[in-house]
């Protein structure tokens, strides 16, 4: 089972997401954060495999939650969810050791392909699952 938190400060999105992730066998939504700081906080809090991680949330953004989160828990895979294609932000959330991206119009199916890609080590890149090579370093 793949333990996954939801991170958006849009609660239509969260419940959204929450409930479609929900409906896939292997997917367990194990909380909703509406920033990151509620994001960091959660991860010291339960056990957490994947998270979909907004870029823009007031308090603390998803870049700034991303670095926190992959300096104290590497073992956290991060997918930043995005609904544009924010060239600088994207990659400020790669470079901070993000799994991959994906924009936020993905079907189910591939946000579900997603996660498992990147649950499995995998880096993904807005629809494109890249085997994960132990000299990649994220510094793109």
């Amino acid at each position: 089972m793949i333990k996954v938190l939801i991170v958006d400060d849009q609660a239509l999105i969260r419940e959204g997401l929450n409930m479609m992730l929900s409906l896939y066998d292997g997917i367990e939504i194990v909380g909703e954060a509406l920033n990151g700081q509620e994001a960091v906080r959660l991860v010291e809090e339960r056990e957490i495999d994947v998270i979909l991680m907004d870029i823009r949330m007031p308090v603390m953004d998803g870049v700034e939650a991303t670095r926190i989160i992959k300096e104290n828990f590497p073992h956290i895979k991060i997918i930043i969810l995005t609904t544009f294609n924010e060239d600088e932000y994207i990659f400020q959330g790669l470079n901070y050791g993000a799994d991959g991206y994906i924009l936020k119009d993905v079907s189910s199916k591939e946000l579900v392909d997603s996660i498992k890609s990147v649950y499995k080590g995998d880096m993904l890149l807005h629809g494109q699952a890249f085997e994960s090579d132990t000299r990649l370093n994220h510094n793109f």
